[in-house]
């Protein structure tokens, strides 16, 4: 039976990552030539080429492709048997502002489990206002929130574009104020909603405040008023009615993630949202 090397699986999962040499021995640590050699010396066990390698690209070969899955898989049970026999539980507080959370969480809080199984994840969605001061207070981590939130010192995790959404029964005429939905204050994107209206002389009033993105969405869902939100992040129930009623662009921003810690596993856990990101969003 042929025993494979835990390093050279590694290597191979690196490569592929990072979709380079070079690239993939920083984020080891190590160097090119070493990871050339972890990279030949699982090929030679298993009988099959896994990367094929040219000077403009580095690719996985039909083998490599199959033997991708299994590979994760491998490092993975690997990595939660470690765990298992670790002591205390590490805890990462992270917060994102309640217009930034999007789908993309889902795959971020997988792949945090999967590199760290006994990691406990305390999440809060709240306005970018309060998380950043509670970032800044050391309460928590890390926080993900937009450019135009007052911070720009964060790492950028992926552009953001903005529109006017409501649901399909909604009617506007232009004979009044247009009605929009907004969280209560502290809330980024109801300030933008307001510059934006008042910059193009659009008379408007607020219809409905609400404390969370769920009350926002339903009253819109209703039929209530208009809201903005990323397009990335839409909810589907409803639809973009920007040029439908002449309503104004939305200036676009940036999601961001930003620390007040300096520690290793708070930048490792951070770099590997960061990744999850780079991955939906290249």
């Amino acid at each position: 039976m042929i025993s494979l090397d835990l390093d050279s699986i590694r290597a191979f999962l690196a490569i592929n990552d990072h979709k380079s040499f070079t690239k993939a021995a920083d984020s080891m640590g190590s160097t090119q030539a070493t990871l050339s050699v972890k990279l030949k010396r699982l090929e030679n066990k298993l009988g099959v080429q896994l990367v094929e390698r040219t000077p403009r690209q580095v690719r996985l070969s039909s083998a490599g492709e199959a033997f991708l899955p299994e590979a994760r898989e491998l490092i993975s049970a690997n990595d939660r048997a470690i765990a298992s026999l670790s002591s205390p539980r590490r805890r990462f507080k992270l917060g994102v502002g309640c217009h930034v959370f999007g789908p993309e969480m889902q795959l971020v809080l997988s792949r945090l489990k999967e590199a760290d199984p006994s990691l406990q994840i305390e999440l809060s969605v709240e306005s970018s206002t309060i998380l950043t001061e509670l970032c800044n207070s050391g309460s928590l981590h890390a926080v993900i929130i937009r450019s135009d939130d007052g911070r720009y010192d964060g790492e950028e995790l992926c552009p953001e574009y903005f529109g006017w959404y409501a649901s399909a029964q909604f009617d506007y005429d232009h004979q009044g104020p247009l009605p929009i939905a907004n969280l209560k204050e502290h809330c980024g994107m109801r300030n933008v909603a307001m510059q934006v209206l008042d910059k193009f002389k659009i008379q408007w009033h607020e219809a409905f405040i609400g404390n969370n993105m769920t009350a926002i969405v339903t009253a819109i869902e209703a039929g209530m008023a208009v809201g903005i939100f990323p397009h990335r992040a839409a909810p589907r129930t409803l639809i973009e009615v920007s040029k439908k009623f002449g309503l104004p662009k939305i200036p676009s921003s940036s999601v961001l993630i930003y620390s007040a810690y300096k520690d290793k596993q708070t930048r490792n856990t951070m770099n590997l949202i960061v990744k999850t990101f780079s991955d939906l969003y290249p």
